[in-house]
């Protein structure tokens, strides 16, 4: 049992940059998509299966990066709070920044 301390709130900040990072990734590579002259829907597809496997990689490499801290006591809650929340919300992140693009843009699938 370990407190929400300042080392978790450190921790925090930092996966919610993270997290705004992945999402920047995506977005990107949906707006390039549009540009090169793919529909929207089947740019968001595509954005959401190849940038998949460089943000699972990106999220698992800070996660086994901070292994060696869980045996420290004074990072612990941090990196808890990073690793846990990273490898969930990378996931989160996969699924409903494409769905909210899609939402928010009106992108239907034509036919």
């Amino acid at each position: 049992d370990q407190p929400f301390g300042f080392m978790a709130l450190l921790g925090a900040l930092s996966l919610s940059g993270m997290l705004i990072k992945n999402a920047i990734v995506l977005m990107d590579q949906i707006n390039i998509n549009i540009e090169s002259g793919m529909k929207p829907y089947d740019a968001v597809i595509d954005s959401g299966v190849s940038r998949m496997r460089p943000v699972m990689m990106a999220a698992a490499t800070t996660v086994l990066g901070l292994l060696p801290l869980l045996a420290d006591a004074f990072f612990i809650a941090m990196a808890v709070t990073i690793m846990f929340g990273l490898s969930f919300a990378t996931i989160l992140t996969l699924i409903f920044v494409p769905v909210l693009y899609t939402m928010f843009y009106g992108v239907k699938k034509e036919g």
